[in-house]
C-alpha cells in the first residue's frame, strides 16, 4: 500500500552511495532511474524534493584497486565519482545532492555521530576472528564459504583470515527494538519478500558488528583511537545524513537533520538490504534519532536470461546503451518491463520492439496523425472542450480516474502498473479513431462530431504525456509543446506547483481553441545496431 504522507510538503529520497571500485554498471543506473522517477513525480505534485545520490569511497578494496592501478586512492575515487556523475547527466537524472564519503564535511558528521553512539556505551573494543572477504568488506561465517574459503559472491576471490582487535557496535542490544519497529511499521521494508528476509535474519539472533579496521589508511580514523580506521558501513551510511546539509551550513548533526530528516525513502539493491534495514535503524536508535520512512530493495538484472559478469563477458554498459538509444527509451524499458522489486531481464531485441511499439507507434504516431487531422479537417483549431464530451465517451471514462490510479502506482513504486494503465488509454485512443473514422464523418459534414473525436484523443494523449513525464520527460515535453503548452518537464521550477498538478492530472484540461503546434515525430523508431541485436 502507498505509505508516503501526501500532506507533507517535503520529500527526501536516496539511491545507495555507490561503491567506487569500478565505473557504474546497469544495476546502479536502474536504481537511480527509479529514484529520479519518484523525485520527478513528487515535484510534479508540488512537493519540495531532495534526491540524494553519491559515492562510497573508503575501504580496503578501494585502496587495493587504486594501488593496483598505480594511483592514489583519492585520484582514483575522483575519476570514478566523475564517471557516475557523467552517466547521471546522460540519463537525465535530476539529483539535488551528490554525497561523497571522502568529503571533509562528511568526516565532521561521522565524528559527531560516533561520539553520540560512544557516549551511549554502544561501541566497545573486541577481538575479531574470522574469514574476511575484501570485495564484500565483510566477515563471513565459515559455513557460508565455498571450498578453499572462497566467497560465494566473489568465487574467484579467497577470503582472508583475520585475527585482530576491532571496535564493535552493540547491534545485539537493539534486537527487540528492531523487531518492534518491523511490527509497528509493516511497510518499513518493502517489498514483502525483502521484509520476510530481514525478519528471518533478525529472528536468528543479532551479532554485534565490527566498525573499525587496523592497518588500513584509507578512511577516517576512529576519534578515540587513531590507530583504527572507521569501517566502511558505519561511515558510508552516514553519507545520507551529510547530504542533507545545505552547502553553506556548518557540518553538524543538528544542521543536517533540521529540515529533511527523516528521509522518506531509501532505494537500494537487495544485496545491501541487511545494512540498511538492520544496521542503519539500530545506529539511529543508538544515536536517539528518528528512523527513516521506507527501505525498498529492488531485484537484480540479468541479460538474455543470464547473470551478468565480466568473466562471462556479457556486461551491459549503461553509457554505451544511452549513447545508442537515448535516455527516455532506456528509462521507459527498465521501468515498464520489470516489476520493481522483482528480478528483471534485458534483451536488446525485446527492448527495441517494446519501445518502438509503445513510444513510436502507439503514442507518437497517434499524436502525429491526430494533429494532422486537426489541421486538415478543422483548420488547426478545435471549438469544443472537455465539457462537450459526453460521459459515455470511452476515452473520457478511462481517463477520468486515471490520475488518481497512476499517482497511487507511483507512490507504491509500481512503475510497470503506471505505464500499463497509461497505455491502456493510448491503445483505446487508437481503436477509438479507427472506430469513429473522423475522415468519414468529415465527408458527411458532421463537423461537430469530427471535433469531438479529435478533442477526446488529443486530451487523452495530453493526460498520458503528463502522467508519463516522470519516466519519459523529454518525450512528454515534446508532446505538451505540440499541444500548445509551454511546460518543459525537464525544468524543475515551473512545474513545482500543486495547483498545476490538480488541473493537469485530470481528464478535460485542453481548452477550446487551444493553439496547437505543428505535428512532428516525438520518438524516432529505434534500429538494431549494425552488428545485430542480442
Amino acid at each position: 500500500m502507498p505509505s508516503s504522507d501526501t500532506s507533507k510538503s517535503t520529500f527526501a529520497l536516496t539511491t545507495p552511495l555507490y561503491y567506487v571500485n569500478d565505473l557504474p554498471h546497469i544495476g546502479s543506473a536502474y536504481t537511480t532511474m527509479a529514484a529520479d522517477v519518484i523525485a520527478r513525480f513528487e515535484r510534479l505534485r508540488g512537493k519540495s524534493v531532495l534526491l540524494i545520490t553519491g559515492t562510497d569511497e573508503h575501504g580496503q578494496k578501494i585502496q587495493r584497486t587504486a594501488e593496483s592501478n598505480g594511483r592514489s586512492p583519492q585520484s582514483f575515487c575522483d575519476e570514478i565519482a566523475a564517471g557516475f556523475d557523467t552517466l547521471w547527466q546522460k540519463l537525465n537524472i535530476q539529483y539535488d545532492r551528490f554525497s561523497r564519503t571522502t568529503s571533509p564535511r562528511h568526516e565532521a558528521i561521522v565524528k559527531e555521530f560516533f561520539y553520540r553512539v560512544w557516549d551511549k556505551g554502544d561501541i566497545y573494543m573486541g577481538q575479531q576472528k574470522g574469514w574476511y572477504c575484501v570485495s564484500c568488506e565483510e566477515f563471513k561465517e565459515e559455513r557460508d564459504l565455498l571450498e578453499g574459503h572462497h566467497c560465494p559472491l566473489h568465487p574467484n576471490k579467497e577470503a582472508e583470515w583475520r585475527d585482530e582487535q576491532n571496535y564493535f557496535f552493540r547491534l545485539s542490544k537493539y534486537q527487540s527494538q528492531l523487531e518492534a519497529l518491523y511490527q509497528e511499521r509493516s511497510d518499513f521494508i518493502q517489498p514483502e519478500s525483502r521484509r520476510n528476509e530481514v525478519l528471518n535474519f533478525v529472528s536468528q539472533g543479532l551479532q554485534d558488528f565490527s566498525i573499525s579496521r587496523v592497518n588500513l589508511d584509507w578512511g577516517f580514523p576512529v576519534p578515540v583511537d587513531p590507530k583504527h580506521t572507521i569501517y566502511v558501513w558505519f561511515d558510508a551510511l552516514l553519507g545520507y545524513v551529510t547530504a542533507l546539509l545545505d552547502p553553506e551550513s556548518e557540518p553538524t548533526l543538528e544542521n543536517a537533520l533540521s529540515k529533511w530528516w527523516p528521509i522518506d525513502l531509501h532505494l537500494i539493491g537487495k544485496d545491501i538490504l541487511r545494512f540498511h534495514a538492520v544496521y542503519w535503524p539500530a545506529m539511529m536508535m543508538s544515536a536517539g534519532l528518528p528512523i527513516s520512512g521506507r527501505i525498498f530493495g529492488h531485484g537484480f538484472l540479468t541479460k538474455d536470461g543470464k547473470k551478468m559478469g565480466k568473466t562471462l563477458g556479457n556486461t551491459l554498459d549503461p553509457v554505451e546503451l544511452v549513447n545508442l538509444y537515448g535516455a527516455d527509451a532506456i528509462r521507459y524499458y527498465f521501468l515498464k518491463e520489470i516489476e520493481f522489486g522483482q528480478d528483471g531481464d534485458f534483451n536488446e531485441t525485446r527492448f527495441i520492439n517494446t519501445v518502438n511499439a509503445d513510444l513510436a507507434n502507439d503514442l507518437g504516431n497517434l499524436l502525429n496523425r491526430t494533429l494532422t487531422m486537426v489541421k486538415k479537417y478543422c483548420k488547426g483549431v478545435l471549438d469544443c472542450s472537455g465539457e462537450d464530451i459526453g460521459a459515455d465517451n470511452p476515452l473520457k471514462s478511462i481517463g477520468e480516474g486515471m490520475g488518481d490510479r497512476v499517482a497511487g502506482a507511483y507512490e507504491s513504486l509500481a512503475f510497470s502498473t503506471a505505464c500499463n494503465d497509461i497505455f491502456t488509454l493510448i491503445r483505446a485512443c487508437n481503436k477509438f479513431i479507427d472506430d469513429q473514422a473522423p475522415w468519414t464523418l468529415y465527408k458527411q459534414n458532421q463537423q461537430q462530431a469530427v471535433e469531438q473525436v479529435l478533442y477526446a484523443v488529443l486530451e487523452s494523449v495530453r493526460l498520458a504525456a503528463y502522467l508519463l513525464s516522470p519516466i519519459v520527460p523529454t518525450i512528454s515535453s515534446d508532446i505538451y509543446q505540440q499541444l500548445g503548452f509551454s511546460i518543459n518537464f525537464n525544468d524543475k521550477n515551473p512545474i513545482n506547483d500543486p495547483l498545476l498538478f490538480k488541473s493537469h492530472a485530470v481528464w478535460g484540461t485542453l481548452k477550446a481553441k487551444q493553439a496547437f503546434g505543428d505535428p512532428k515525430p516525438v520518438f524516432a523508431k529505434l534500429n538494431p545496431p549494425a552488428s545485430g541485436s542480442s
